[in-house]
């Protein structure tokens, strides 16, 4: 936390670590301007008596962007900043377009400090559901809600795959992390462990990072966060031809809810995946609530 905390203006800064002496589960800080400040816990939400001003907007985006924002451009145009320790801070306010896309956020007006926090273990009982000791590991899609611990997660499945445990050995894992939430890469290097044989591709579509991974990296498996566009079914589907195994999340609260959606309801027709597991925030995110396997229930 004291990446966060030293760009902090220092009020902002006694308010949170006041809140995170009494709880230590903070997730999120978020600071709009004229607004309260409000930290965000695993099970509750606190205010600040004092509001975030334009002064202390102005502070906290200079130490942000080590005075220069013109270095930031194209995380501008994601809407959101990585800092060291791999937290994220999103961005909002007036967008500047530009044949029509963003091309930054000017003025900026809301901030979101997403508390990035490894927990190392929490995927120790998914490893037997997907390993085989014949076949290897089983092509699986994650499935919850928004802020379920589906991230948390995938980097902790990375972690135990990569680095093997006493029964199963270490993989080569290909991490296509196009938005640095996975390895919360610094200048390429990740801030997470990840365990000692996987290869991060920060910053790149997941499509095109997916094909450039099997071309260059050699992996046996690939881990991807948050797929659901047309050209992430093409290259997952290519990646099972290339005989890469591929592990990866998607939004959405269970296996009937994705199978919906057209992109999921071919890859899994296709049988992309062998293992669907359904994770959620009870009793802690990135509880695995269900394990589905996708060709019992082609009925659906």
């Amino acid at each position: 936390m004291h990446s966060i905390l030293n760009l902090l203006p220092e009020h902002v800064e006694a308010f949170v670590r006041d809140m995170m002496v009494k709880d230590e589960s903070i997730e999120e800080i978020r600071l709009r301007i004229h607004q309260p400040i409000e930290c965000l816990f695993a099970n509750d939400t606190k205010f600040s008596s004092i509001r975030f001003t334009e002064e202390d907007a102005n502070f906290f985006l200079n130490q942000l962007s080590e005075y220069s924002l013109y270095a930031f451009e194209e995380e501008l145009q994601k809407g959101y900043i990585t800092i060291e320790g791999g937290h994220r801070v999103g961005l909002a306010g007036k967008t500047i377009l530009d044949q029509g896309r963003v091309k930054t956020i000017h003025p900026i007006r809301s901030f979101n400090i997403r508390v990035a926090k490894q927990k190392l273990g929490v995927s120790d009982k998914l490893v037997p559901e997907l390993y085989d000791s014949k076949t290897g590991w089983r092509n699986t899609l994650i499935v919850g809600a928004p802020q379920t611990g589906k991230t948390t997660l995938l980097r902790d499945l990375a972690r135990n795959i990569s680095a093997g445990t006493k029964r199963i050995p270490a993989s080569k894992v290909a991490i296509v992390d196009e938005r640095s939430e996975i390895a919360g890469c610094m200048n390429g290097v990740p801030q997470h462990d990840l365990g000692t044989r996987a290869d991060v591709l920060d910053g790149c579509p997941k499509a095109e990072g997916m094909m450039m991974m099997i071309r260059s990296m050699s992996p046996q498996v690939m881990i991807v966060d948050e797929v659901g566009r047309e050209e992430d079914a093409y290259a997952i589907l290519e990646a099972r031809h290339a005989g890469v195994v591929l592990i990866a999340t998607a939004h959405g609260r269970s296996f009937e809810e994705v199978y919906k959606r057209p992109i999921f309801k071919q890859l899994l027709n296709e049988q992309a995946f062998d293992r669907v597991v359904e994770v959620g925030r009870t009793p802690y995110p990135g509880a695995i609530n269900k394990i589905r396997i996708p060709t019992l229930v082609k009925q659906l």
